[in-house]
């Protein structure tokens, strides 16, 4: 990432910050050590509360006037960014990125998931956009999101969960601000390392009736 962003020489400059939850790794030594070499990165540990609530930390902890955050495993590879930027000169508040041709023509994957996680994804994602608040976006879940520093502060704030159904909770936010919302085609890769399992997707299924409900009830304020 860092390669990248110094290829851009990006007027403002820019930033990383690794958020770690508690990882049994050597993520944080890693980091602290790379930091001494590289002026941009930074170290922000969190206490373990899931996915969302790490996300939620480092984007608010972030300075830039775009914040992206993306999966510590590059399956989006960094220069996907490029094709974002285009967006938010157009006005565009935030931009994801998809796996799913059906959000974006050239969208793919190059290796496919397991036919387990590929049936749950399909089954899993009907149910996000008829109940989640994001009708006709395909692929939700995908870790490389962009967004502008008004809609981190107006959004981030307001999210309550704190695990892998965040990305739902963040668009479905996003689409209650009327913020305009940038789609671009990905070509991504599998980790068969991925942390996430069936317990995991019914965790975020049962998580798409909470988002929903808190939108009824207007829990977000908004």
């Amino acid at each position: 990432m860092d390669l990248y962003l110094r290829s851009k020489n990006f007027p403002g400059g820019y930033e990383i910050i690794v958020v770690d939850s508690s990882s049994s790794d050597r993520t944080q030594e890693i980091v602290r050590n790379l930091s001494s070499r590289i002026s941009h990165l930074s170290l922000l540990v969190v206490e373990n509360r899931g996915k969302g609530w790490a996300v939620k930390q480092g984007m608010l902890r972030a300075s830039g006037n775009i914040r992206l955050f993306s999966d510590a495993d590059n399956s989006t590879p960094p220069e996907s960014f490029d094709a974002m930027l285009p967006f938010f000169s157009q006005g565009y508040d935030l931009v994801i990125s998809s796996r799913d041709p059906k959000d974006r023509a050239g969208a793919s994957r190059t290796v496919k998931e397991p036919f387990h996680r590929e049936i749950m994804g399909k089954a899993g994602n009907l149910i996000i956009q008829i109940f989640g608040g994001v009708w006709g976006i395909w692929d939700t879940q995908n870790g490389f999101k962009a967004f502008t520093s008004r809609a981190v502060e107006n959004i981030f704030p307001r999210m309550r969960m704190n695990g892998f159904s965040f990305d739902i909770e963040i668009l479905a936010l996003a689409r209650r601000l009327a913020y305009q919302i940038g789609i671009i085609p990905i070509r991504w890769r599998y980790d068969p390392d991925s942390k996430v399992n069936l317990r995991a997707y019914l965790a975020v299924l049962r998580d798409v009736f909470r988002i929903r409900w808190n939108l009824i009830r207007n829990l977000y304020q908004i």
